[in-house]
């Protein structure tokens, strides 16, 4: 931890004639189009290093941490160099492949290798700074003939508590009770009383325990009689020093006394008094320390899980996998659902372990970690890192650092994983690999990971191995081009067959005069349902939408309530009692009546899966329910407990979103219900029905994975629709002939490369005209044919901002496509420069999800 002044004075340089001027180059954590150099001073010369981070001095008040991309003696041309301020690690934190990766990620998803490295480090590895206050030498020695305010009187005691101590501006506004706190601090500053300085703080810490152990001299046993003997009359003290024995029998081996154990192991415990072991620690009787520990402690005895038997056909697809490795670097593994594609991974990665490499093992959903982290554990130990957001930057750091070192040589994680610093990868899976989670969406780079995994593994030298029941139809046609090698896993694993799948046609039965299905639950899955539960066996209930329902009505005028800073309806969620707005956050109360008509005859209309659990809980009155979306799994553990609550059957029936799809391993689903198949297929994009197959074909896969029987209800309004009789035959291969003659004749990918442009801008009228513009300096760039556009998107505002989009579609050819990329570039630039289109926001997404 350091502290640097606003306006730190260039070091002089040494008068020795023969030493190096040495220049870095650094990338700073900012959407910058350049890498900006700055001076090494001469006596830090040795200390430079690429990878490294550095502090630096950018702007006028900014202090900022960035990262040594490269290190020569050229000064820049065009300003002069400011030196680094300090040097803050000895040794990389970002490796030489790393480096060479996010280079290829900012030029191929068209942003800056700043946004690469904001994205990709973790946020306890980035310094932070901001402005703080601290009293001045002058008034602590002398004090001030000005006389102070009520509010300059509280922030001076607020800073007289301690010796040095200095407060946040935030720290300043909350004593003050007010937002406008900057003339106050002003007024400190013109009367000498305060000062400002830049806080620089590595954010990163290392978790310390508090730890006991006997005091040394108590060690010896005639010591420790007499210890004894002492403490008779204290019968809290005796309690406290006799569990401290049983937990570390000294009487044994004295050298077990060194390691203590934790204090929390004495005061915690409901039998033992916390004033007693604090009274031992007063007394001389126990040593208190601080220990450093690993957030992912190390258990010597974890890891040794006896290899498990491969069945006949893994073993074939195994062999499979490992011939095609020797003649290509990528090979898909298609298998059905619940083929056994899991223990496979496992073997193929024991045996890339076996030969001294690292493992990336990428998957698309948190949600899934849970389950596969706890079997490779069993495997693979103290070697397993797991990397995702619900962790927390400290954990991240642990993961970033245990890779560096080499401590983890398996890595799960999701997209962020691809970021780690990896430096001797020999195998990469990427399991579910047409899941859309890969892609990141917003902010910049607007990667795809399995896309930069396959990038990775070109890089570095690995294997690759994709794997899905439903592989993306680009993956497919690779693999059918003969480009990338394909294993095909046709049969469950063991006796469990594919579920039987069962078309309910909603409309039919409200024609046949039928009451309306109670609850959105049509009678055939109601009695579906019910029949499951009574045999003992769980249900799943698919619906992709979150919430009570997608909006609310007023019955008397049509009135629906709007989010104000997007184009869409707010969504009600009945447990907060409030309307949502999925886009941009905002939130308001539920009215009590109509504000356009004054009338309280306001209702709800459809359904999401807050309101089926609502529904199940009065239908199904003996059943536990549980929800699994995006409002219930927000906390860390969230997504483990629900799937652990699943697993040993604590739950009967479980609701989700997408999450319940994508590959959980439950083995007493008997039922999946998919509730509203229709919004699914009805979506105004080209890849609608390849996302439908996928997402009917996965949720269906899991029920009856263990030998029982499954089924699948699938309830629609439109059962005639052909992707239905292909889920039902469960026959990928005609599916991917209809669709990738569909992408042939309207030339979507794989033949063609897309790069969807969106235009943002607060006026409505400006965000068209800027579009306008673009659009020309494309046309004139790539030609008319090339180029789809502008218009509005179905959703045309969200979060106050007008958007317009613009489609390109380009060749394939990879010299073609970086000369393409590099005019985009251009044309956005142009039309930034203008100067009515300066505050417009201009975003390129390449290969769009």
């Amino acid at each position: 931890m350091s502290q640097t002044h606003l306006f730190s004075l260039p070091q002089s340089e040494p008068a020795a004639a023969d030493r190096v001027t040495l220049f870095a180059d650094v990338i700073l954590p900012l959407p910058l189009p350049k890498l900006y150099t700055y001076r090494v001073p001469f006596e830090l010369n040795d200390q430079v290093v690429i990878g490294g981070r550095v502090l630096v001095q950018f702007g006028a008040k900014k202090t900022l941490s960035c990262i040594v991309a490269a290190v020569h003696e050229t000064p820049p041309k065009d300003y002069q160099a400011k030196y680094i301020l300090e040097f803050i690690d000895d040794a990389p934190v970002v490796t030489q492949p790393q480096l060479k990766l996010f280079r290829w990620i900012a030029e191929y998803y068209i942003c800056t290798i700043g946004e690469v490295i904001n994205a990709a480090l973790p946020s306890a590895l980035k310094l932070s700074s901001e402005s703080r206050v601290q009293l001045h030498p002058q008034y602590v020695s002398e004090g001030t003939p000005y006389p102070l305010s009520e509010q300059e009187q509280k922030i001076v005691e607020a800073l007289s508590t301690e010796d040095g101590k200095a407060l946040t501006f935030s720290e300043v506004g909350e004593i003050l009770g007010i937002s406008s706190f900057h003339k106050v601090i002003k007024s400190l500053i013109q009367k000498d009383v305060v000062f400002l300085f830049e806080h620089i703080a590595d954010k990163y810490a290392p978790k310390v325990v508090k730890k006991v152990r006997l005091a040394h001299h108590f060690v010896a046993e005639a010591a420790l009689e007499g210890l004894f003997e002492g403490l008779a009359s204290k019968p809290k003290q005796l309690d406290v020093l006799m569990r401290y024995i049983q937990r570390v029998p000294v009487y044994q081996n004295e050298h077990l006394n060194h390691s203590g154990i934790e204090k929390a192991a004495l005061t915690s415990s409901p039998h033992l008094s916390p004033s007693a072991v604090n009274t031992l620690i007063k007394n001389g009787v126990l040593d208190q320390f601080d220990q450093i520990v690993s957030r992912f402690p190390l258990d010597e005895n974890e890891g040794n899980q006896m290899p498990f038997a491969l069945s006949e056909a893994q073993t074939k697809a195994r062999d499979q996998v490992l011939e095609l490795f020797g003649q290509k670097d990528i090979t898909l593994l298609h298998g059905v659902t619940g083929a056994g594609k899991t223990e496979i991974y496992i073997d193929l990665i024991r045996k890339a372990l076996e030969g001294g490499g690292q493992v990336l093992y990428l998957l698309p959903e948190i949600a899934l970690t849970a389950q596969i982290v706890t079997r490779l554990m069993r495997v693979f130990g103290s070697r397993l890192g797991v990397y995702h957001s619900k962790f927390s930057d400290n954990e991240r750091v642990e993961v970033w650092n245990g890779v560096l070192s080499g401590r983890f040589q398996v890595v799960v994680g999701v997209r962020s994983a691809v970021f780690l610093p990896f430096d001797s990868l020999s195998l990469i899976i990427v399991d579910e690999e047409h899941e859309s989670s890969y892609k990141q969406y917003d902010p910049a780079p607007r990667y795809n990971a399995r896309e930069v995994a396959l990038m990775m593994g070109t890089f570095q030298g690995a294997k690759i191995l994709l794997g899905s029941a439903t592989p993306s139809v680009e993956t497919y046609y690779q693999c059918r081009a003969g480009r990338w090698g394909l294993v095909q896993l046709t049969k469950r694993f063991g006796e469990a067959g594919l579920p039987e799948i069962e078309l309910i046609d909603t409309r039919r039965n409200a024609q046949q005069g039928q009451k309306k299905p109670s609850h959105h639950f049509t009678p055939e899955l109601t009695a579906a349902i019910e029949g499951r539960l009574s045999q003992g066996e769980q249900v799943i209930l698919f619906q992709n939408r979150r919430g009570y329902s997608p909006f609310i009505s007023c019955l008397d005028c049509g009135w629906i309530p709007k989010c104000k800073s997007c184009a869409v309806s707010l969504s009600y969620h009945k447990n907060a009692h409030e309307l949502r707005c999925h886009y941009c956050g905002h939130h308001e109360a539920m009215p009590r009546e109509c504000p356009a008509c004054g009338s309280r005859a306001i209702r709800a209309m459809g359904f999401g899966t807050e309101r089926i659990e609502d529904d199940l809980k009065i239908m199904l009155p003996e059943a536990n329910v549980q929800r699994m979306d995006l409002d219930t799994t927000r906390a860390k553990n969230a997504y483990q407990q629900i799937i652990s609550d699943f697993e040993q059957q604590r739950t009967n029936v479980l609701v989700g979103t997408q999450m319940v799809t994508k590959g959980l391993d439950f083995g007493n689903v008997s039922l999946v219900g998919i509730i509203n198949a229709d919004s699914i297929i009805h979506y105004p994009d080209f890849r609608a029905h390849e996302r439908a197959y996928q997402m009917f074909v996965q949720v269906s896969g899991r029920a009856g994975r263990k030998g029982k029987k499954g089924k699948v209800i699938v309830q629609t309004g439109d059962p005639q629709q052909p992707i239905f009789d292909k889920v039902m035959r469960n026959d990928y291969e005609d599916f991917y002939e209809y669709e990738i003659a569909q992408r042939r004749e309207h030339m979507y990918p794989p033949f063609a490369r897309v790069i969807k442009i969106t235009v943002k801008h607060v006026e409505e009228r400006v965000a068209l005209e800027a579009a306008v513009l673009l659009t020309q300096e494309l046309v004139e760039r790539l030609g008319r044919d090339a180029v789809l556009g502008p218009e509005a998107p179905y959703i045309f505002r969200i979060r106050n901002f007008y958007l317009q989009e613009i489609t390109i579609k380009l060749s394939r050819e990879h010299t073609v496509l970086k000369h393409a990329k590099a005019q985009i570039l251009e044309a956005m630039t142009l039309v930034r420069d203008e100067k009515d289109y300066r505050q417009a926001r201009i975003v390129a997404d390449v290969d769009p999800m």
